[in-house]
């Protein structure tokens, strides 16, 4: 009759671990909820076939039998802690990862945002300091090349040179424009 707990214990943790072998990769999230459902159904049912085995062996079990079978179920009862543990560990750490690198590319987008602006606001004080764009003076070359050259962004190359065009084909509007080229430099 030991034999036949020995067999019913094998198979369950056997069927247990074609289980878990034949399941598709779930997100982490997914890993959680279904390794604490699938520990709690493999307590059951361990503890259920515990039961049934040993409510039918009870008659001609000797202690020593109730015994094992007690320690066999108490054994899966663990084994399948250990797996339930095991997935939301890693579930936690993978959720941990995540949020450390949406962090990080957050902090690094917002660097670059800001040595843009710096960059942008830098491009304009040395055109006033250098006298190339006041109202008495306006040196359309060598600020569209400078706007050229320098690592602001494409589109703001391109509205800051339209600016630029507008200066250089309306000279009497020169004080608002230069107005809207602060404002798109220095945002």
């Amino acid at each position: 009759m030991s034999r036949l707990l020995l067999i019913i214990v094998i198979a369950v943790i056997g069927g247990g671990a074609y289980y878990y072998a034949t399941q598709p990769e779930p997100t982490p999230a997914e890993q959680v909820q279904a390794a604490a459902e699938d520990a709690e159904d493999a307590a059951s049912e361990a503890a259920t076939a515990t039961e049934e085995t040993v409510s039918e062996a009870a008659g001609s079990l000797t202690d020593q039998a109730v015994d094992a079978a007690s320690d066999a179920a108490t054994a899966v009862q663990d084994a399948a802690s250990e797996a339930a543990s095991s997935v939301a560990d890693q579930a936690s750490e993978a959720a941990s990862s995540l949020a450390d690198q949406a962090g990080d590319a957050a902090a690094a987008a917002g660097d670059q945002v800001a040595a843009l602006t710096a960059q942008g606001q830098d491009l304009f004080n040395s055109w006033l300091q250098e006298g190339q764009l006041t109202a008495q003076n306006f040196d359309y070359d060598a600020m569209v090349a400078s706007v050229q050259d320098s690592t602001l962004t494409q589109q703001v190359k391109t509205q800051a040179i339209a600016i630029l065009d507008k200066i250089k084909a309306s000279p009497e509007t020169i004080v608002t424009e230069i107005q809207k080229l602060r404002t798109l430099l220095t945002q």
